[in-house]
């Protein structure tokens, strides 16, 4: 199922046609696939790191070696991704952790996403007249800046599990970026895809281009001494360092004097910043039971309806070879997806049912489907919950270009974080040797429509709706499958399929990983450019569906732990790798 026809990809866009509620990002693909090289599971028996650098996964690999946690691998695995995989996460972004405790043997989560300014208004994205504004006039600049989390996140952990000293633990990548980097092939090919924005303001420029202004060409070495001295601050001082004092105040200083496009981040803002721990989102699939994110990230709760929407189909017996099987998750999906455009946001600001994963109640939406007919009109069901007030579908922004780690380490903790800056290379804005987020654009740009609220919209201090879907799958209360992707909206399609190859379909993880992708969201079925795939798109359209046959840049890193036994897999579209002992 997972061999690759020779197929040269397109990098021109198609047209689009959007349908109801959609969030128009999705259709944009930042970060394309540069290069797919085929790979193979790896096995070991005390730990294992995958992630989406080598030097990343070297890294943090040492630390477990030499009897660090994975708490402690993680440090050393962040910090070095934001040095050398800057398009895709760092020092200035944010994202959402699922931890195992071994010795709690308890699951819990940490959300260290974005905040909003203080000063945000709903109408932050629209122009003068209310409308909502274009994508890259919100993207690029300082407007778009949340406050980063992630240093944050990096510390708050590291305290309550971490057994290495923190110092050291930030020195490889301390090293790295004093010595220099050689430029890999995907940041090369990165910065050549996004040369004109990455152009534009003179500190980015002078980073990612040549004295010539020429983009960095794979091979060159690159140092960063700005990052070696931010992580010297950090070493010394902790996130203190990064929330309090000079970081902090050059961060606001950069965002707010930006003159074609500024924000409104305060040093109030970083000084109220925090991590928050959350119960883990689990739902039932078959004997399993697949716990992630909640809120502010839709990942859990529309992961958790694809498969308990598919759990009334017989996917096993159907297998993947079958169009069928597809159309029923990507029917599965559509409903899915038109649930958390109305319904999924930040529930520290707004209300939201409490039935999405009642099973009652995705039996009712299972029953929509018909096998072999897609789906005509998708809408939002009426999950049970207690509250009855109406809310709009999202208009929001969501980009592909993030990262995903998985850790296990010798005594069973589990990791599983997906992590980023939000679109390539964030809002293209640099500071402290690293470059800002553009979080704030996975807010609905549109505050309220037809009169109604949207419940994703711009509120001070609110955390924006994400589709990150970091995952830790339980069978039997013990963890079985670590798992997660970069992917924008289409992460939650990634993690899904990447879980029904493996429980359903008995794929080995690489092979599960490795599979063509095929993605429904909004009624358009994404079909892998270059994969068998695409022999799906006659069948999926006699059933009805609008198919599209395009680039598919996910980012997957997944462990099975299964018997005493780790089998780790990387995505074969990035140069992630997995090692372990």
């Amino acid at each position: 199922m997972h061999k690759r026809l020779p197929v040269i990809i397109s990098l021109a866009c198609a047209s689009i046609t959007i349908n109801a509620a959609p969030q128009v990002t999705d259709f944009i693909a930042p970060e394309l696939t540069s290069k797919v090289v085929d790979k193979q599971s790896v096995d070991a028996q005390e730990f294992m790191v995958s992630a989406a650098t080598p030097l990343a996964v070297k890294a943090g690999y040492n630390v477990l070696k030499n009897g660090g946690n994975a708490v402690d691998a993680l440090v050393a695995v962040q910090t070095i991704l934001g040095l050398v995989e800057p398009q895709s996460s760092g020092l200035g972004g944010g994202g959402f952790l699922v931890y195992y405790d071994a010795q709690a043997k308890k699951l819990t989560t940490f959300d260290f996403r974005e905040t909003a300014p203080l000063a945000a208004t709903p109408e932050l994205f629209q122009d003068a007249q209310g409308k909502p504004l274009k994508f890259y006039d919100a993207v690029v600049g300082g407007r778009s800046v949340g406050t980063p989390g992630t240093v944050k996140l990096l510390d708050t952990v590291h305290q309550k599990y971490g057994n290495q000293d923190w110092a050291q633990l930030l020195n490889p990548a301390i090293k790295l970026a004093s010595n220099g980097f050689n430029v890999s092939e995907r940041l090369a090919s990165a910065i050549a895809n996004d040369k004109e924005r990455l152009a534009r303001y003179p500190g980015t420029k002078a980073y990612f281009f040549t004295s010539e202004g020429e983009p960095l060409a794979e091979g060159t070495l690159l140092k960063n001494q700005a990052y070696a001295e931010t992580l010297k601050l950090i070493a010394k001082e902790r996130s203190d360092g990064f929330y309090f004092g000079k970081i902090a105040k050059n961060i606001v200083n950069k965002v707010n004097n930006i003159e074609d496009n500024p924000g409104v981040l305060s040093l109030k803002d970083f000084e109220n910043y925090q991590v928050i721990e959350r119960d883990p989102v689990c739902a039932p699939y078959h004997q399993y039971d697949v716990c992630g994110m909640g809120p502010p990230s839709s990942g859990a709760l529309t992961v958790g309806q694809i498969l308990g929407i598919s759990s009334h189909f017989d996917l096993k017996s159907m297998g993947p070879n079958d169009p069928t099987s597809w159309q029923v998750i990507g029917d599965a999906s559509r409903l899915a997806f038109a649930d958390r455009g109305r319904y999924m946001a930040d529930t520290d600001f707004v209300p939201m049912p409490q039935g999405l994963l009642d099973k009652d109640y995705l039996a009712s939406r299972a029953a929509l489907i018909t096998k072999g007919k897609a789906l005509e009109n998708v809408s939002a069901g009426s999950p049970p919950w207690d509250g009855k007030i109406a809310l709009a579908d999202d208009i929001a922004i969501e980009f592909p270009s993030t990262s995903h780690i998985t850790i296990v380490d010798k005594s069973g903790n589990i990791i599983s974080m997906t992590t980023t800056v939000e679109n390539g290379f964030g809002s293209r804005v640099m500071s402290n040797g690293f470059l800002l987020n553009n979080e704030l654009t996975d807010f609905s740009f549109a505050s309220a429509k037809d009169g109604y609220p949207i419940a994703n919209r711009v509120e001070p201090g609110k955390r924006p709706r994400s589709s990150m879907s970091p995952t830790i799958v339980m069978k039997d209360n013990k963890p079985y499958i670590a798992i997660g992707s970069p992917g924008g909206s289409r992460i939650i399609g990634y993690v899904a399929q990447a879980i029904i190859a493996q429980l359903d379909w008995g794929m080995d993880i690489q092979d599960a990983i490795s599979m063509p992708h095929l993605v429904n969201r909004f009624g358009t079925f994404d079909l892998e450019a270059g994969t068998e795939a695409e022999k799906f798109k006659a069948p999926l359209e006699a059933m009805g569906f609008k198919v599209s046959i395009r680039d598919l840049n996910s980012g997957i890193h997944g462990i099975i732990l299964n018997n005493g036994k780790l089998t780790g897999g990387a995505d074969p579209r990035r140069e992630g790798i997995v090692l372990g002992d």
